[in-house]
């Protein structure tokens, strides 16, 4: 495995890994949720191998990187297209992305995805076909919110507002958003209105599809951050802190829509279930959540069992 030519063809993958996961007091990506011990990792990718993804460039932590880099190298099919990269600070997403141009050559469309979420091969597979028939749009999966939300535990949800021809109008990240007991549905905890959120309302969990337009809007939005990766990497060895300012990657597209400085973004909806590790009290209701969708036919008993 490692820096082999793209599969000819098929959009890319870059599976942001680097995040430390405080919140879950582990290294989330490595957490074994599938059926036969499986990590969130190998279903995510497994997912991504039959839904028609190519190379899969994972983003990594100095501290966690190695761990899931040997987990890959033992665990992972000779066969897949797997290429790493390093996160040196964190930095945000945008930040994270960025680490993975060289993987990827640069050129071509290309998806994003959270490392701890495990989105689907049906989800997968609708940005395969809308990256590989439409070069003029960038895409966003959205899922109703109630299929996002496993557990009672607070979680962040990107909530969008789609317009008449299916494009993204707006995205707004509620923070804090849980169960609501008395009435059923959703409530933002984080201040801002509406408190109350449907249960249908198309959902955000970070899984993009860019065509390679999309690098010059991140370039430009690093480079007017003020973040220098180089001058701050300086001042962490010499002791200073790092910085908590970070570029966000919903807020970055949230902006180019707005003022309609990049492609339109293609709101494409699923009625699947999310199966995502935020809190470590998440493990045995996805872990039974994937059983069932093994038991539906809707996943495959052993993964990678028709790769290679």
């Amino acid at each position: 495995m490692g820096m082999t030519e793209p599969s000819a063809g098929a959009p890319s993958l870059v599976v942001l890994a680097a995040g430390m996961a405080r919140r879950y007091g582990g290294c989330k990506p490595l957490a074994p949720i599938g059926p036969h011990g499986e990590a969130v990792l190998d279903l995510l990718a497994s997912d991504a191998v039959r839904a028609g993804f190519g190379r899969i460039a994972l983003v990594l932590h100095p501290e966690t990187g190695p761990a899931i880099r040997y987990h890959v190298q033992q665990c992972w099919p000779r066969t897949v297209d797997v290429a790493f990269t390093e996160q040196r600070l964190p930095l945000g997403t945008v930040h994270a992305v960025l680490a993975a141009e060289e993987a990827l050559g640069g050129a071509g469309s290309f998806a994003v995805s959270n490392a701890d979420d495990v989105y689907g091969e049906a989800a997968m597979g609708m940005l395969v076909d809308q990256l590989t028939s439409s070069a003029a749009e960038h895409a966003l999966v959205a899922y109703q919110l109630h299929n996002t939300v496993a557990t009672d535990d607070p979680v962040t949800r990107g909530i969008c507002t789609v317009g008449s021809t299916g494009l993204l109008a707006s995205l707004d990240e509620r923070r804090q958003v849980h169960t609501d007991g008395s009435s059923g549905g959703f409530v933002s905890d984080d201040g801002l209105e509406p408190r109350h959120l449907s249960g249908d309302a198309p959902a955000s969990v970070n899984l993009w599809g860019f065509q390679s337009d999309i690098w010059k809007v991140f370039h430009t939005t690093m480079d007017g951050s003020g973040l220098n990766e180089e001058a701050l990497l300086a001042q962490v060895a010499a002791g200073g802190e790092v910085p908590k300012a970070e570029v966000l990657l919903p807020e970055v597209i949230s902006t180019m829509v707005a003022e309609a400085t990049g492609l339109p973004v293609r709101v494409l909806t699923t009625e699947t279930e999310l199966v995502g590790v935020t809190h470590a009290a998440d493990l045995p209701i996805v872990s039974a959540a994937l059983a069932r969708q093994v038991a539906w036919g809707i996943r495959p008993a052993v993964l990678w069992s028709d790769v290679g």
